[in-house]
């Protein structure tokens, strides 16, 4: 348990940033998984704008450090190679 008053500040910030980073990793798997619910569905249309709406989302979560930056690239590189081949 933290003792010191400095101590107990840092547990008060660890919990809202906590809280934070739980909503926008929330937020952004709710935007994937919106894109792949239009992969499977078959339209591209569809896929392409919520690939849109999904890939800045994910790289914010990369700046932010919810995600690593690598990973985030490479989630938004499949994704959008399925799209495309969707279209195709």
């Amino acid at each position: 348990m933290a003792n010191t008053s400095s101590a107990k500040k840092a547990v008060r910030q660890i919990e809202r940033r906590t809280a934070v980073n739980k909503s926008r990793r929330s937020q952004m798997r709710t935007f994937v998984r919106k894109v792949e619910e239009a992969l499977a569905s078959g339209d591209p249309a569809a896929a392409d704008a919520a690939l849109k709406v999904a890939a800045p989302l994910m790289m914010r979560a990369a700046q932010k450090g919810i995600v690593h930056k690598n990973t985030a690239s490479r989630k938004v590189s499949r994704l959008s190679k399925r799209v495309k081949s969707l279209a195709a």
